[in-house]
């Protein structure tokens, strides 16, 4: 039997707790917010650090510089991606914009991604930071860590550890985005079966 077996694993509310957690962790730790700002990686992270940002000037009173960064044209592993059963390469990247409103020279960025798999979105979107200037320090925050590094890159700041098998997918749905806020698990049928 084919298909793709779909579960949610983190619900809307248990979502919102953990991105406040997230942010009461950064203020924990990084007690100059004067020289903190967020850097979101295109799509959903971008969306997540816009949130972070609001509970920090929410929680401590002090507004947080956003931004977005594209790193489409920074990828190495575009053949890579695609859809869970059909894995085809994309001639061309989407080119969603950087929006990098101030200067992120001897700032500390935190880079807000959804999903850590390989490290390889983080590594590029390191590389295409360093192309805007030269930080204090990156920190990383990602919603969930789902395993399977290929790099030696670990997140600052965690929501979820979601342990996968290679077979399964991990979907951070947004409001803004897809119109609700959940994490699903993805598994072909095949994967789930064996």
């Amino acid at each position: 039997m084919s298909g793709v077996f779909v579960k949610t694993v983190v619900s809307a509310d248990q979502l919102g707790r953990t991105i406040v957690r997230i942010a009461h962790e950064i203020l924990e730790r990084d007690q100059g917010l004067g020289r903190l700002a967020f850097v979101g990686i295109h799509t959903r992270g971008a969306h997540l650090a816009h949130r972070l940002a609001r509970l920090i000037e929410q929680f401590a009173g002090q507004e947080i510089a956003v931004g977005e960064l594209d790193i489409s044209l920074y990828r190495d592993d575009v053949a890579a991606r695609g859809s869970l059963t059909v894995r085809s390469r994309l001639a061309q990247p989407e080119i969603k914009g950087t929006n990098l409103p101030f200067s992120i020279d001897d700032m500390t960025i935190v880079l807000v991604d959804d999903v850590l798999f390989t490290g390889r979105t983080i590594r590029a979107a390191i590389d295409a930071l360093f192309d805007y200037g030269r930080p204090s320090c990156i920190q990383l925050a990602v919603l969930v860590d789902r395993g399977h590094r290929e790099l030696p890159i670990r997140p600052d700041f965690v929501g979820k550890n979601l342990p996968t098998s290679q077979g399964e997918r991990i979907n951070v749905r947004l409001s803004e985005v897809d119109g609700e806020d959940e994490i699903v698990l993805e598994a072909t049928r095949e994967g789930v079966e064996s």
